[in-house]
């Protein structure tokens, strides 16, 4: 029987802390969020590996570097409200939730929503929705948010979504160009977002996150 336990202890400290993630939240939330549960069972042997977990359908599960540096970066408090776009079944809204106040997630798969929705209640997340619907769309009724953390690639971030991002508010995003691909983080001012670069990471673009094609004559 394998021991998941185990495993996640030796994911933090090959993947996580070497990374030089080393916040006492974030640490504690990636020991305590069982990562094997939020995959199909079918997967569960793959869940701790160093690399994206391939869901099907151009999804994936961040490796647990990138998820980890990337909230190192945002540094959530347990007073803020927090934005995941493309939750899937669910498992970095969990570990959010460990940090945040609350936690709405945004899956447009109905399958994967569902799923998610009662793996949260199973596991007893408590301060998490999930809310179907367009990631692109977000979830604008249960905003402004003061994090918005995107679940996948992007080439191009919405202006709507943007809106949603209060001020002073930070949104996590992995740009793809190609096959390269960088973490930048947006810091919300006079309603403007600017962007700095955090990191090298990848990830597959999320659907209606691609930049639109420019046509001219």
């Amino acid at each position: 029987m394998t021991d998941f336990a185990a495993r996640r202890r030796l994911m933090v400290d090959t993947q996580i802390r070497p990374s030089d993630v080393t916040k006492f939240p974030i640490i504690e939330a990636m020991l305590s969020i069982e990562r094997e549960k939020f995959v199909p069972d079918a997967m569960r042997e793959a869940a701790y590996v160093g690399d994206l977990v391939d869901l099907g359908q151009g999804r994936c599960l961040l490796e647990p570097r990138t998820l980890a540096k990337m909230f190192d970066a945002l540094n959530v408090t347990n007073t803020e409200l927090v934005l995941d776009i493309g939750a899937t079944y669910g498992y970095s809204t969990a570990v959010a939730a460990r940090m945040a106040e609350l936690v709405v997630a945004v899956e447009e798969d109905d399958a994967m929503a569902d799923e998610a929705q009662a793996l949260l209640m199973e596991n007893g997340v408590d301060n998490a929705v999930v809310h179907k619907g367009p990631l692109v769309g977000g979830a604008e009724e249960h905003g402004p948010y003061d994090v918005i953390l995107i679940q996948g690639g992007v080439e191009d971030v919405p202006a709507a979504l943007l809106e949603q991002l209060k001020e002073g508010g930070r949104i996590a995003c992995i740009f793809m160009d190609e096959d390269l691909g960088t973490v930048r983080i947006g810091y919300k001012s006079a309603d403007r977002v600017s962007w700095r670069f955090e990191f090298n990471a990848g990830a597959p673009v999320l659907p209606g996150f691609a930049k639109q094609p420019v046509f001219s004559l």
